[in-house]
Formats: C-alpha cells, sequence, structure tokens
C-alpha cells in the first residue's frame, strides 16, 4: 500500500516511500513532489517526475509503474527524457528556421549582403549598380520570393533574355545572384547547392559568355599615338586637363588621381601616397612621380577650402565624366580614361625593356600567384622612378 492521503497531507521535510521506487520529496519550505528512485547499471538515480499539486497520487503511482518497467527492460528513462528534448528542441529549432526561411525573401538577402559589403568597396557607384541590375532583372522574378526556395529554373528564367544580348551585364547579375545566395546559406536562410553556379551547373544550358560575345576592354589610344595628343592637351586650360595629364602621366586610376590631396604628396622627395581606402587592392600604393609630373603639381594652385589637388566645383572632387568631357571635346570620345593604363602597358612591353613585374606594380595591379605575393617585400620604388621618367620622356616627343 503506498502513502494514505492524511499522510502525504502531514509529511514532513523529508523522503517518504510510497512503494515502487516512487516517493514524495517534501521541502523544508512544505512545497511537496514526486521522485522515481531506481538502480540500473550499477548506478543509484533518482528523477522528478513533478509538483503534487499537478500530480495527484495515483497518476504518479501510473507513471512510476510505467518507469519502472522500463528499468526493468534495461531502458534509462532519465537519458529517455533527455533525448525526446532534444529532440524537440530540434524540431523547435528547425521550425524557427522555416519560420525565417519564410521570412527571408532574395530581395531582403540582397540588401542584407550589399550593406555588409559597403565598407569594402573602395567606389560608392559598386552598391548602385548592384542594386540597380538585381532590381532590373532579379527582383521581378525572385525578388519576393523565399531566398531559400530560389531555384535553377529561376536563374535560367533571368539571365536567358540578356545572355547572349547584354553577356556582361548577364554575367554580372549572374554572379550577383550567386554571391547573394551563397551569403544566404552561411545565414542559414537556405541549403543545398547554389543553382547560380556557372561551373557545372548554369554551363548546362548557358552557353560561354566567351562564346557568345567578344569580351570588350576598355578602348585604348594607341600609344604611338599618344605623344601628339598629349601635345595638344597641354595646350588646353583648365582643371580637368590637368588631371587627366596628370592621370595618364602616373598611369594611375581616374579616382586615385580626382580625389589626389596635397598632403599625400612630397614634392621634394618625388612622391605620391595614395592611401590604401582609395586604392583598389585596399593596399597604400606609393607613385614615384617624373618631373613632368611635378611641373603639373607646381602649377596647381592651393585652395583655402579644399584640400584636393584638382578640385571641382565648390572645392568637391571632380567626376569620372569631366575627364572623359575633356576627350570628347578632342574628339576623342572613343577613347576612355581608364584605357590609357592598357596604352602604359602596351608601350612599356613593346618599347623598353622594364620588366613586366615593375610595369604591373606601377598599375598596382595585385598579384594573382598568392605564394609570390606572401614573400614578396618590396614595391620596386626606384625601378618605377625610371620607369616614369622614361614614360614621361616618351610622351613629351610629341612637343619636341
Amino acid at each position: 500500500m503506498g502513502l494514505t492521503a492524511l499522510e502525504i497531507k502531514n509529511a514532513k521535510p523529508g523522503m517518504h516511500a510510497d512503494g515502487g521506487g516512487l516517493y514524495l520529496c517534501v521541502k523544508d519550505s512544505g512545497s511537496k513532489s514526486w521522485v522515481f528512485r531506481f538502480q540500473l547499471d550499477g548506478r543509484r538515480r533518482e528523477m522528478g517526475l513533478g509538483s503534487l499539486k499537478t500530480l495527484e497520487p495515483v497518476k504518479a503511482r501510473a507513471k512510476a509503474a510505467v518507469l519502472k518497467a522500463k528499468v526493468a527492460a534495461g531502458i534509462d528513462p532519465l537519458d529517455e527524457r533527455r533525448a525526446e528534448k532534444e529532440a524537440e528542441r530540434e524540431q523547435r529549432k528547425r521550425a524557427e528556421i522555416a519560420r525565417k526561411r519564410e521570412e527571408v525573401t532574395f530581395r531582403k538577402a540582397a540588401e542584407n549582403l550589399i550593406e555588409s559589403r559597403k565598407p569594402s568597396w573602395t567606389n560608392p557607384k559598386h552598391a548602385q549598380q548592384w542594386e540597380n541590375t538585381l532590381a532590373t532583372y532579379a527582383y521581378p522574378v525572385i525578388g519576393d520570393l523565399p531566398v531559400a526556395n530560389v531555384t535553377a529554373e529561376h536563374i535560367v528564367e533571368i539571365l536567358k533574355p540578356i545572355w547572349s544580348k547584354k553577356s556582361e551585364t548577364a554575367s554580372r547579375v549572374r554572379m550577383r545572384i550567386e554571391n547573394v545566395l551563397n551569403a544566404a546559406k552561411l545565414m542559414g536562410w537556405r541549403s543545398g547547392e547554389n543553382p547560380a553556379v556557372y561551373k557545372g551547373g548554369l554551363e548546362a544550358v548557358l552557353p560561354p559568355i566567351s562564346k557568345v560575345k567578344k569580351v570588350r576592354h576598355h578602348p585604348a589610344m594607341p600609344f604611338e599615338d599618344v605623344p601628339a595628343f598629349m601635345a595638344e592637351l597641354k595646350g588646353r586650360k583648365g582643371i580637368s586637363a590637368r588631371a587627366l595629364e596628370f592621370s595618364i602621366l602616373t598611369a594611375a586610376r581616374s579616382g586615385e588621381a580626382r580625389h589626389a590631396k596635397w598632403d599625400e604628396i612630397d614634392l621634394d622627395a618625388g612622391l605620391w601616397i595614395v592611401p590604401a581606402d582609395r586604392m583598389k587592392a585596399r593596399r597604400e600604393h606609393r607613385v614615384p612621380l617624373s618631373k613632368d609630373a611635378k611641373t603639373i603639381l607646381k602649377g596647381m594652385p592651393r585652395l583655402a577650402n579644399s584640400p584636393l589637388v584638382f578640385p571641382g566645383q565648390k572645392g568637391k572632387p571632380l567626376s569620372d565624366m569631366t575627364l572623359s568631357a575633356v576627350l570628347k571635346r578632342m574628339d576623342l570620345g572613343h577613347y576612355t580614361v581608364h584605357g590609357f593604363r592598357s596604352t602604359f602597358r602596351d608601350w612599356a612591353a613593346e618599347t623598353t625593356h622594364h620588366s613586366s613585374e615593375t610595369v604591373e606594380m606601377a598599375l598596382a595591379h595585385t598579384i594573382a600567384n598568392k605564394v609570390e605575393a606572401a614573400y614578396r617585400r618590396g614595391d620596386l620604388l626606384e625601378k618605377r622612378r625610371a620607369l616614369m621618367e622614361d614614360w614621361a620622356r616618351f610622351l613629351g616627343e610629341g612637343g619636341a
């Protein structure tokens, strides 16, 4: 016989056997609960069953009987309960993930990735380009779709209409979608393979970009024509003309020259140090200044309201279109400002004995070979100084 109702009511603090391994536990505070004690594999263990208030004696005894039978069968009820709770937690976790996946659309995942990458982009236009291409081509198809549900069929639907007609744009859209889906997987918003991968994926239905359209490089002026062009450019007045001339002389990217500041330049040392946050590779770049480049700088006025070497209106940086406009006014709008970097490389390769390593360093290109990059310590400054003087001498031949 188990404890009577009166014995349960009047039980003092301690453990009171009810039979079959069931005990009534009474705390000093007066609270009462049921405990099942058992022994399995030589270990004594006990398991709480619940409060007397929520579990009446009859149900507590029935529960203890079931547990006793499990112990007799070699089953540890504590391990079993722990496994059940873990399974419940896992089920809740899966349900929460599923719920979040339904909430996170492709558009939201893309916006999240763009926002997280903004600090690493040297050009603010990159974020706008991502937003515009995805809004134009991807969002109409998958923008409001849960990112977890994006499939290869969706990607093909987006890319197929523009794959041949706008191949460069299509390639960018595909890569951006691939990046968004990779990030979404990392965040736990989707699982499985990335359907936007080309190699081993979309290549089964979309031909290589190289076969549907030739790669367009920045139109570059033949190096033989540049000296005459530079002679004409020198005769033009205006800050934008000087900025373009300086950019060509230093083989710098347009943005690096347009945003150049006086505190980056040491005329005595003939050195311009472009900070890492303005470089494409995010590394500080030292540019040796030729005599002609220094002559341009010495002729530039220093404005009190702007730290820029080539200030635009209200002391703000010139726009890239401003430099392109100089070429258009010279009836050379079919060339690009960036193309002069290719011109510089062609000239160096075909007419000089300067090493390709020195030329690539002058262009601030990153080293593709990671092992080589790890062992390279210097930046070949003096070799590049000689290279840039040769380049300036060649450019000045048009005025001779």
